[in-house]
């Protein structure tokens, strides 16, 4: 029979309880870091969704502003601005296609949202 030691906890004992605390200590750590960063992305995510929520207000009180305007009177000079105009407003569609895009893949916006604001769009 194995004479047993009382008392103090011998070198292997007293390394693994401090090897036990020091993981145990590590771990709470990586959950409270894991934790702050999941609620800051979430807040940095609704802070994107609220903006882009904003702009498509904008845009879409632009659109109706836009719309209320009564057309001029039909000039000689008006079929040379006319392809212009559609020339800058495919960039800002192109830009506001990208940007949807960046915003789905984010993942602020369902893909259905996606698919919604992209078809006002080019509507």
């Amino acid at each position: 029979m194995p004479i047993r030691r009382v008392g103090r906890p011998g070198l292997i004992g007293l390394a693994a309880r401090t090897a036990v605390v020091a993981g145990t200590a590590q771990a709470v750590q990586g959950g409270v870091a894991r934790n702050q960063q999941r609620r800051s992305q979430a807040a940095y995510e609704q802070q994107q969704y609220e903006a882009a929520q904003q702009q498509a207000q904008i845009d879409a009180a632009a659109q109706q502003a836009a719309q209320q305007v009564p057309p001029a009177a039909p000039a000689p000079a008006a079929p040379a601005p006319a392809p212009a105009a559609p020339a800058a407003g495919g960039t800002d569609l192109v830009a506001q296609l990208q940007q949807l895009a960046t915003l789905m893949q984010q993942g602020v916006l369902s893909p259905d949202e996606y698919a919604a604001a992209k078809a006002k769009l080019l509507a």
